[in-house]
């Protein structure tokens, strides 16, 4: 499941989700253009990329921001920032745009903490937004619980776009880091599973005050599990219908 868009987008601009966005894609684009030897590389990534290793001496604690600005390539970067763009919006608007960055920041941050835990003497670099994304996910969960997001599905050859409730795909997409996570090395390199789930569970933990504050489950009640804002409407497909003639 991919999902491609929320039906309740912001009404006001999230210039933070913007920027955000800008300065994950400013940060690529520099590299491909600057760093043009394998060395220029491991030395971008020594500086930048969060290795457990360097942590546990005591070493480069700024790594655990800076990290979360690289990725390793277009299709890395691209699904991060589509994941960014969709749920990021609404959360902006009920934290505020100074809220919302300092959670964005410190759900990275734990993120690669929890990444860290699993492994601390590992030497193998720890890269990308998803940590912190995982936490705006998570805590997209927590206040928007029955907000609609259209999903597109591959079954071999049928494709289709499909809307499902935010509980169930971002439950599901949760579910699979937790089991991929047990069966990865991440001694090995891959995919930062556990920065995943940590960043998930620490988006929740974050937001629970501004829950509580909302009113708790008389929020939901209020708003019943979807965002303030109104939902669009979307065509779900422009192919003009052809009538059989008789």
């Amino acid at each position: 499941m991919i999902p491609i868009r929320d039906h309740n987008p912001s009404t006001r601009l999230a210039w933070v989700t913007w920027l955000l966005m800008a300065a994950n894609i400013a940060v690529h684009l520099a590299g491909m253009v600057l760093i043009t030897t394998e060395r220029e590389l491991i030395d971008f990534y020594t500086t930048y990329a969060m290795v457990p290793a360097r942590i546990s001496n005591g070493e480069n604690y700024l790594s655990l921001v800076t990290s979360t600005f690289v990725h390793g390539d277009l299709m890395h970067l691209a699904g991060n920032m589509l994941f960014l763009w969709i749920f990021g919006d609404n959360l902006e608007d009920e934290m505020g745009h100074g809220g919302f960055l300092l959670f964005y920041l410190v759900a990275g941050v734990g993120a690669g903490l929890a990444q860290w835990v699993t492994a601390p003497w590992s030497p193998v670099p720890t890269i990308g937004a998803s940590g912190a994304i995982a936490g705006v996910m998570g805590a997209y969960l927590l206040m928007f619980p029955k907000s609609r997001v259209d999903v597109l599905i591959f079954l071999i050859v049928i494709v289709r776009v499909i809307p499902v409730p935010a509980w169930l795909m971002l439950g599901l997409w949760f579910a699979l880091q937790l089991v991929n996570g047990v069966g990865a090395d991440p001694l090995t390199g891959g995919v930062a599973y556990w920065a995943h789930a940590g960043g998930f569970v620490i988006g929740i933990v974050l937001a629970l005050p501004l829950w509580l504050r909302r009113g708790g489950f008389g929020f939901w009640a209020r708003t019943h599990g979807h965002p303030a804002n109104p939902e669009a409407t979307y065509a779900l497909s422009r192919i003009p219908q052809v009538r059989r003639r008789r």
